[in-house]
């Protein structure tokens, strides 16, 4: 968050004693480390483009760095330069004394030729601190940079990304690669803002470790585990005994999906509640998975009546799965809402079954079991009663509400899905693409995030790395065979793969999911 990053800033000042005008000059010798290695500098022509803020001080050490590696450099001013404060104030007065030639402009034009004839730009103009949409000849000039086609240095984040959000406010520079300082800002990480940044760079500028390892942080990167040591001497019910109450007449594909993810991704038993007269259509497909029939609605879903048998069955299993393609039928809809209240064990509850506890959410936040629950945006919206739009200009905050309001673990599922557990942590997922939005992709997470917990992790940790190696499985099956097309088959089956270079390989997993590359 934005504000945590401010409160890092103050304590380094304040507690360490690290001047303003030393974190300044380190943000900036990071920025320049950059453009350096990924541009070059020596003979080469920049504009940097400065705002009025500390934002804009940054740039102008990196304009002083420019020249002093033998590169040509003009410095636009979009703010008035006596509106320079502290450490910004001190670097416009050294800058002034050197010669680049600095320039503040009013519009556009005036700098049109000068952007045609760089060969780089750096964009200094916002940062973090942005609080309205972008309007008049900041608009314009943020236009042009992105016309121009030349490479794009942005400091802290792309101009025009919202620090909290990563919503872009009106609109935002294009960057080719960010440099952002002691942590990266949900803005870097959450789309459409994530993608705005190109190759992300983070510099702790002297930080202490103390500041940006710290527990108080609230949301960080989830990071690569190492999975728990397969016993050579287990059995099937080492390994983890699932019990998914899923499936309805026409809904085929995500209790299979569900249930036989589970064991795709390592866990060992896994057992399917569903009607009588599905079954038959999913035995063909799933011979591996052990079927428990049910009784049937005159729809063909969960009937009330089978609630007993089922409640009897989830005591004897690790974890429960309930709700993918159980269908909205009033009668299935009150025997989940009677499972989530009943239920001891721990309960991953997902599709139709979000939909029935949205009218008694009470029913969750009062289980004594862990409950892991995985929405998608919509279903997020029905259990917060906030509009899509609502929860998008503000997805961390919603989820961290939600998660410990419900006492639960909440995986918000989407472009980098975000993981709250019950005390208001939250964790960003690197893994995955968008080829992976596709029917019963949320089904193999279900069964993905039950066998983690199956193999070891704790239910909050087997949430994360559910989430990670799904993505993972499907970042692996978009390289195989493109991100067009790609199914939830397809997905389920690359989950052996993706276990298999998780075992072996851990540490290059994890560089490889790192989000950002540290300078």
């Amino acid at each position: 968050m934005v504000n945590e990053m401010r409160a890092m800033d103050r304590a380094a000042i304040d507690r360490y004693g690290i001047s303003e005008e030393l974190l300044m000059e380190n943000a900036g010798q990071a920025a320049y480390f950059v453009l350096l290695r990924e541009m070059g500098i020596a003979g080469r022509r920049f504009i940097v483009f400065c705002g009025s803020g500390n934002n804009g001080g940054d740039g102008l050490v990196v304009a002083r760095k420019i020249l002093s590696s033998g590169g040509c450099v003009k410095v636009v001013l979009l703010g008035d330069p006596t509106g320079y404060a502290g450490a910004s104030r001190t670097n416009y007065e050294i800058l002034s004394r050197l010669p680049i030639d600095v320039d503040q402009v009013q519009s556009v034009t005036d700098v049109r030729d000068d952007v045609a004839r760089s060969d780089a730009i750096v964009d200094a103009i916002f940062g973090t601190g942005l609080a309205r949409g972008v309007e008049g000849r900041y608009r314009d000039i943020i236009e042009l940079i992105n016309e121009s086609g030349k490479p794009v240095l942005s400091i802290d984040i792309p101009s025009g990304v919202n620090g909290d959000t990563g919503q872009v406010m009106g609109c935002a520079v294009r960057a080719t690669c960010t440099v952002t300082f002691g942590l990266p800002k949900l803005g870097n990480l959450l789309f459409p803002g994530c993608e705005l940044c190109g190759r992300l760079h983070v510099s702790h500028i002297s930080f202490p470790p103390e500041l940006y390892d710290a527990d108080s942080l609230s949301v960080e990167i989830s990071p690569v585990l190492p999975l728990p040591v397969r016993a050579r001497d287990g059995h099937k019910g080492t390994f983890g005994d699932a019990l998914f109450v899923a499936g309805a007449a026409g809904y085929y594909g995500a209790p299979y999906f569900a249930a036989l993810s589970f064991m795709k991704a390592g866990g060992g038993y896994s057992r399917l509640a569903t009607p009588a007269a599905v079954m038959p259509y999913l035995a063909a497909g799933g011979s591996e998975i052990v079927f428990v029939p049910q009784p049937g609605t005159a729809v063909g879903s969960l009937a009330l009546e089978g609630k007993e048998a089922l409640l009897e069955l989830a005591d004897r299993v690790d974890v429960v799965v309930l709700g993918p393609g159980i269908s909205l039928h009033e009668e299935t809809q009150q025997l989940v809402r009677g499972l989530v209240r009943e239920v001891h064990k721990p309960l991953l509850i997902d599709g139709d079954g979000i939909t029935a506890i949205c009218s008694d959410l009470d029913g969750v936040a009062t289980r004594m079991a862990p409950t892991i629950l995985t929405p998608h945006l919509g279903e997020m919206a029905r259990m917060t009663g906030l509009s899509v739009a609502e929860i998008s200009a503000d997805r961390v905050g919603v989820l961290r509400r939600t998660a410990m309001r419900l006492r639960s673990t909440v995986v918000l599922k989407g472009a980098h899905s975000q993981i709250c557990t019950p005390d208001g942590r939250v964790w960003i997922n690197m893994s995955g693409n968008p080829g992976m939005a596709t029917a019963g992709s949320g089904d193999v997470l279900c069964g993905t995030i039950a066998a983690m917990y199956g193999l070891g992790f704790a239910i909050e940790v087997a949430a994360r790395q559910g989430v990670f190696v799904h993505g993972f499985a499907g970042d692996l099956a978009a390289g195989a065979k493109g991100e067009d097309g790609i199914t939830a088959a397809d997905i389920m089956d690359f989950l052996p793969p993706a276990m298999k270079q998780l075992r072996e390989a851990p540490v290059q997993l994890r560089d490889r999911y790192a989000g950002v590359e540290l300078i």
